[in-house]
């Protein structure tokens, strides 16, 4: 059968749902860098320090490491239509508070607090998963995830431009303000418009709550042991909010954050404990239900490099070219800095597609070692470059990052169907564990040794990368009275 995805070969249902679910990320992206081309607005409208704005990048991306575990847990328990709806709604006000805010700390916990639309992503993938099925599953995650980050291009191409439509000093207030508007409005449309299934399609449900079943004691603890990174990350956050970082914590403060991660470690632990229980007790996972935790976790390093450079450069590239070539508009740097994000329209989509065309693990490889040399490159641009060349090399850079984005979700649906949103959910926050890794780096180097940075990681992830199986055959769910269920996987 051939992997291309004809849109002959699906209902209008199908495809609308795919374009509803598209959209609905595009505009959490939009909300979620609607702060980054504004930058020079919003340092001089308080007065804000460059540590301080490195502070805001890096608490912009900081909540979405828990929020899409939480999400994604939530979305394989009550659908992806309610969680989607909510997220939008709730994400729509505190872009509009945030777009209200009258000082530096009102900014930053209102930036926090927008990480949690980051999570919007792992919503999709399992409703796209629903709908699609293996064998081109790549591609249409590939166009949702790619019509989706490409909304952070949409926001650094017409914001600033809005802003001076809207004029004044808060011009920029009334143009974050309206895309939270846009983004609550058309989270009541999608609960109207959106189903989780195709009509007569099961959905399926994890059976316990709480983490992801895994099928034997290795794994268990291997699962444990992936979790420590993002408790870790939020530390060094925490560091770099308190006195010794930008001083937004006190050093007290800065204490009880550790404390309380400490805490969240044990609780998550047990609740991993308790869905997991009978097998560590010795009950025997039945064959049809076991997979291999080491897939989770390929294709969480996978993300961190992925994923996680792409937050962490569209949220400094339009300041990089605009401090770089000194003779270009804050429209025009914000313009520029959006190539990176707009190549997600093809390099996505292509990423899924050749995955499933020519093999997951790969296409994957080819991705990460691609994108390795294109930050190499990036890392090499000065002043003395012509303009059209540094974008050039933008682009490059970013077709192989977002190419192996969608490489990676091509393969998350294809490891266990029913907890698709609790895998998708670790994956995307290890995105977001590489994001706030990179961005702590970056406040600490110039641009182009962060740039060096990150090629030098991606080489360490091909490596990883090589352990990756490729899923074949089928996978089987068991239903509500214990049927089995065969999923084709080609």
């Amino acid at each position: 059968m051939s992997n291309r995805l004809n849109l002959l070969d699906f209902s209008k249902s199908n495809i609308r749902t795919l374009h509803l679910t598209w959209f609905a990320f595009f505009l959490t992206f939009v909300v979620w860098f609607s702060h980054a081309p504004m930058k020079p607005l919003i340092m001089e409208a308080f007065d804000l320090s460059l540590a301080q704005w490195k502070a805001l990048l890096i608490l912009n991306v900081a909540l979405t490491i828990p929020a899409r575990i939480v999400i994604g847990m939530l979305v394989d328990k009550f659908g992806p239509r309610n969680i989607y709806s909510g997220l939008l709604i709730i994400s729509g006000f505190l872009c509009v508070a945030f777009a209200c805010a009258q000082n530096f700390e009102q900014l930053a916990f209102l930036r926090f607090l927008m990480g949690f639309v980051g999570a919007g992503f792992v919503i999709g993938i399992r409703m796209v998963g629903e709908w699609f099925p293996a064998r081109q599953v790549g591609l249409a995650e590939g166009v949702y995830g790619g019509w989706g980050n490409f909304g952070s291009a949409a926001a650094a191409f017409t914001l600033p431009t809005l802003a001076l439509i809207y004029g004044g000093d808060d011009g920029w207030r009334y143009a974050i303000g309206s895309t939270g508007i846009i983004a609550g409005l058309y989270g009541v449309f999608f609960y109207w418009r959106a189903r989780n299934t195709p009509k007569g399609s099961t959905y399926f449900k994890p059976k316990k709550s709480g983490g992801l079943e895994v099928s034997n004691k290795k794994d268990f603890w291997f699962y444990c042991a992936m979790n420590v990174p993002m408790y870790v990350i939020l530390a060094v956050l925490a560091w770099k909010l308190s006195p010794s970082g930008v001083g937004l914590l006190s050093q007290t403060a800065t204490y009880i954050l550790w404390a309380g991660l400490v805490a969240l470690f044990v609780f998550q632990f047990s609740q991993i404990y308790k869905v997991n229980k009978e097998m560590l007790n010795g009950e025997t996972v039945p064959a049809h239900d076991q997979y291999k935790f080491k897939q989770v976790a390929v294709l969480n390093w996978a993300y961190f490099v992925t994923f996680g450079s792409e937050l962490a450069v569209v949220s400094m590239l339009p300041a990089f070219f605009l401090e770089t070539f000194t003779s270009l508009s804050l429209a025009q740097a914000g313009m520029l800095g959006a190539a990176f994000a707009f190549m997600n329209l093809l390099a996505r989509p292509s990423g899924g597609y050749l995955s499933d065309k020519f093999g997951r693990r790969k296409s994957l490889s080819i991705f990460i070692i691609g994108l390795a040399i294109g930050y190499m490159m990036l890392s090499q641009i000065t002043s003395g470059w012509p303009i059209a060349f540094a974008v050039l090399a933008v682009m490059f850079c970013s077709f192989f990052v977002q190419a192996g984005e969608g490489a990676v979700f091509a393969i998350v649906p294809l490891v266990k169907r029913r907890m698709t949103g609790q895998i998708a959910g670790m994956a995307g926050a290890y995105g977001n564990v590489g994001a706030v890794t990179y961005l702590t780096v970056y406040s600490f180097v110039d641009a182009n040794t962060f740039f060096m940075i990150i090629g030098a990681s991606a080489a360490f992830v091909f490596i990883i990368v090589q352990f990756l199986e490729e899923p074949e055959g089928h996978m089987t769910e068991t239903l509500e009275d214990g049927t089995v269920q065969k999923i084709q996987l080609t």
